[in-house]
């Protein structure tokens, strides 16, 4: 009897983890063991520990590789031999060296603008405090959470802002709960608020902002000139089996069929990169970018960020490029009952029919949660059903993938790992009780 009421005194065990979860977990002692870049709520890929980050589309830059490269390997291949031949006191090497290092030179460029952060902004754990965002009087009813039963104060839609003199409007963003600086926008592909977000490249695999705007104008520009150069050099060759032969133009391509390929092929790749680096620096002495130019249409109205050509030029490719607001590689503070609690809140949302009850875990002997631990979790959960009903946080109704209230991979691992032994113990429960 006494060891039986020794039993019903003492403190309910935790619960037991697998190894997959202690390691997602941490340190028992609360040291994490999770980085920035693996809870990322991004749809971003990371590579090398953290240290390259690439959209979700990062194998399009495969595909870029290939219309690269292949056409060089073949211009040295074949294309040069004649050319050595051709070009005296080492010239034609010469011309063979200078493309295969400035086609190096555009593969860098390519690298450099889709493998950084392209100007991420962190997203805010909750959301500002109304008192600290100005009077929120102002705001439209129609605005998700204005007319919330509980009478708290929401936070504005579109607030506005002073640049260079002029009024600018900025909105509100429910997935990273912050007021987007100007010119940031959200890009609904990679998931993130981005700095003087230009638009997402599908052939660099990347957002396009205002840490790699500069490398994705090089490697567009850079790009246009080496086929210019490549379609020269062909052409070259061309001509010169034409005056060598005495035939046309048509026979020459049978002679040097590659050479006919390269001429054709780097023609209609020089008037779409052409166009793309004719366009931008359009767009770069007007200092607009592309969602803007695309939106707003500043012919009709003054551009606010407009300095005068040789300001834009300068802001564009001699400012100092800013250090990244995100530290992909650093540690994750918190320790493992914060992720507990975590997940217990989680397995709540993915499982909304699930009954609450009392978390009994089998460790033994059946162990009951304490009655105020078991308060403590319900409050928890409680409060984040109150978040979502006041409108402080996006609601996905759609239950994809891509739109799950944006659980990491390792967290809906160890929710599935606590609803299993949940299901587990009551299903004893049952059976004890016949």
């Amino acid at each position: 009897m006494a060891m039986m009421q020794g039993n019903m005194y003492t403190n309910p065990l935790p619960p037991q983890l697998s190894d997959s979860n202690r390691r997602i977990i941490g340190d028992p002692n609360g040291s994490p063991s999770l980085r920035v870049y693996q809870v990322w709520k991004g749809n971003n890929r990371f590579c090398l520990g953290g240290r390259l980050i690439f959209g979700p589309d990062v194998r399009s830059i495969i595909l870029t590789l290939f219309l690269i490269v292949t056409p060089v390997v073949l211009f040295c291949a074949f294309v040069s031999q004649s050319l050595i031949h051709e070009f005296h006191h080492h010239l034609g090497q010469i011309v063979v060296a200078v493309c295969a290092v400035f086609t190096l030179y555009v593969i860098i460029l390519l690298f450099l603008t889709s493998g950084r952060d392209p100007g991420i902004i962190p997203r805010n754990p909750h959301p500002p405090e109304p008192e600290d965002e100005g009077d929120s009087s102002g705001i439209s009813a129609d605005w998700p959470g204005s007319q919330s039963g509980s009478g708290a104060p929401s936070l504005p839609p579109i607030k506005d802002v002073m640049v260079n003199g002029m009024i600018v409007k900025v909105k509100y963003c429910q997935t990273c709960m912050l007021y987007r600086p100007p010119r940031c926008s959200h890009c609904s592909i990679c998931n993130n608020c981005v700095e003087r977000f230009d638009h997402h490249c599908p052939w660099v695999g990347q957002c396009i902002g205002k840490r790699n705007y500069r490398f994705f104008f090089m490697f567009v520009s850079s790009t246009t000139i080496l086929c210019l150069y490549v379609f020269a050099f062909c052409w070259v060759n061309v001509r010169k089996i034409m005056d060598a032969y005495h035939c046309n133009l048509w026979r020459a391509f049978l002679k040097s069929p590659v050479s006919g390929i390269l001429v054709l092929y780097t023609f209609i790749a020089a008037w779409f990169v052409g166009g793309l680096t004719a366009f931008h620096i359009y767009l770069i002495i007007t200092n607009q970018t592309t969602y803007e130019n695309f939106r707003y249409r500043y012919d009709g109205k003054m551009n606010p960020y407009n300095r005068g050509c040789a300001l834009n030029i300068v802001e564009i490719f001699f400012s100092k490029i800013p250090i990244s607001k995100n530290k992909f590689r650093a540690k994750v503070r918190g320790d493992a009952s914060s992720v507990f609690t975590t997940s217990i809140s989680m397995r709540h949302a993915l499982s909304p029919e699930m009954p609450k009850t009392s978390l009994d875990i089998e460790s033994g002997k059946r162990q009951a949660v304490a009655a105020e631990d078991f308060e403590e979790i319900q409050s928890q959960i409680d409060s984040v059903g109150g978040l979502e009903r006041c409108g402080t946080q996006p609601r996905h109704v759609n239950w994809d993938h891509k739109a799950n209230w944006e659980i990491s991979p390792d967290i809906r691992m160890l929710a599935a790992d606590f609803a299993m032994e949940h299901v587990s113990t009551e299903r004893q429960k049952i059976n004890g009780g016949h």
